[in-house]
């Protein structure tokens, strides 16, 4: 009897002590003081523009698509519908979306061909070829603006000859037609770093050359996995045709992309070989960026996404980076891309971004590792606070480059904290938050 009693008594204990330690996090929440100061911020930087950031002149979909929920909170919201309208005024026949538009005048000394459009002519466009997510980037801010506003009247909305319901299937078939690989039944891009848009064999490295070294990975197919998720939430009646396509590319990504032995997507298949040396041993490099927004498609169990934390976590460790916004690790070695900018531990080859760190942060909270997100979101939040702004990326060191204003930073910080807050407000139910409104 003493017996049982110790181990009732130590049971007890543990479990009071259990308590008290998730109690302690919950109140470090609740009363978290960057979490009033990083919203603030955010707040008036979006209201400020819709630019990437003060050294960026363009609108860019990829970016636009992580702070336009915060565009509707501060902006009137004809004007964030307008924006998304130009990239449907702007789209090629063949479905495509650009990157980015900039006003006519402004549209010089940066280096791109620029693209006109007779329905749109205040504006020029420009287009990242080795990169393959505006397609998919332009559809999930349709289906983010819609589910912020309730606006589905703006499907309807007629572009030219084509409603924009018909201009983001448009988008859609130009991946099938342009970008699918018939053997693995999955979209190509160049070889970039994981999420990136520059590729090694070119000194800028944003345009498909006879030099490209074309390959699949997981950071395209994740994003058409969400676009599709999204695509089919607004326009149901397209489910017949796109939920099969839909599951056959999950199925092809965990066929072919995911490493069961080392628990982790693979780098890249190449199509026509690889441009790095042959020495390197690319499956060695963890992407985080991809990883995350895997975890947003729904591609990995609650187990994997646990071992992709402590995956994550060991990574930062062993590069002394600042937070998991780590892009990859190792980076590729020195040498590896021919644009100066893509050193080990440079911009997006192994720096560190907060616009990838911050999505990560929101499965976490998603999937209910909510301790887990508070701890790994603090340098991300400190940092704001430290250097007076959301900086583009960080160095290894954890000093601050590129854009100051970068409003992905600022988007992707100021949604991860509303869902912990709509944590709180919801006893410690993610699943019914305003965070989770999105969730495939």
């Amino acid at each position: 009897m003493k017996k049982l009693a110790l181990v009732l008594g130590l049971f007890v204990l543990i479990t009071a002590c259990n308590q008290q330690k998730e109690q302690s996090i919950s109140e470090k929440i609740k009363n978290e003081p960057l979490f009033s100061l990083v919203k603030d911020r955010a707040s008036k930087i979006v209201k400020s523009g819709f630019n990437a950031g003060d050294g960026y002149g363009e609108v860019w979909i990829r970016d636009y698509n992580t702070f336009i929920e915060l565009s509707v909170d501060v902006h009137p919201q004809e004007v964030v519908r307008e924006n998304l309208l130009v990239f449907f005024r702007m789209q090629g026949g063949d479905g495509n979306i650009i990157d980015g538009f900039i006003p006519k005048e402004k549209a010089s000394g940066v280096g791109y061909d620029y693209i006109y459009s007779e329905l749109e002519p205040r504006y020029a466009g420009h287009k990242n070829t080795v990169e393959t997510d505006q397609e998919t980037s332009l559809i999930q801010a349709v289906y983010k603006y819609i589910n912020k506003t309730n606006d589905r009247e703006f499907l309807k909305v007629k572009v030219g000859d084509y409603t924009v319901k018909e201009r983001l299937e448009m988008a859609l078939e130009f991946l099938m037609v342009h970008r699918m690989n018939d053997q693995y039944g999955l979209i190509w891009g160049a070889t970039t770093a994981d999420w990136g848009d520059v590729q090694p064999e070119h000194d800028w490295g944003v345009y498909l050359t006879d030099d490209t070294h074309y390959a699949i990975d997981i950071y395209d197919n994740a994003m058409l996995v969400i676009a599709l998720n999204n695509f089919l939430n607004i326009v149901p009646s397209a489910t017949t045709k796109w939920l099969p396509i839909k599951t056959k590319i999950e199925e092809n990504i965990r066929k072919y992309l995911w490493s069961e032995p080392l628990k982790k997507y693979i780098p890249h298949i190449y199509l026509n070989g690889s441009p790095f040396a042959s020495d390197l041993d690319e499956n060695a490099i963890y992407y985080h960026g991809g990883t995350a927004v895997a975890i947003e498609a729904g591609l990995l169990t609650k187990e994997e996404i646990k071992l992709s934390l402590e995956a994550m976590i060991d990574n930062v460790k062993k590069s002394g980076a600042g937070s998991i916004g780590l892009t990859m690790y190792p980076p590729y070695p020195e040498g590896s891309f021919k644009n100066k900018g893509m050193y080990p531990y440079g911009y997006q080859n192994g720096g560190d971004w907060t616009w990838f760190g911050g999505r990560m942060i929101q499965q976490l909270i998603r999937y209910g590792f909510v301790k887990e997100a508070y701890e790994q979101v603090m340098p991300m939040l400190q940092r704001v606070e430290d250097n007076d702004g959301f900086f583009e990326w960080y160095t290894v060191e954890n000093k601050p480059n590129g854009s100051g204003t970068f409003r992905g930073s600022a988007g992707v910080l100021y949604k991860a904290i509303e869902m912990f807050e709509d944590f709180m407000e919801n006893e410690g139910s993610v699943e019914t938050g305003k965070g989770m409104k999105g969730k495939h």
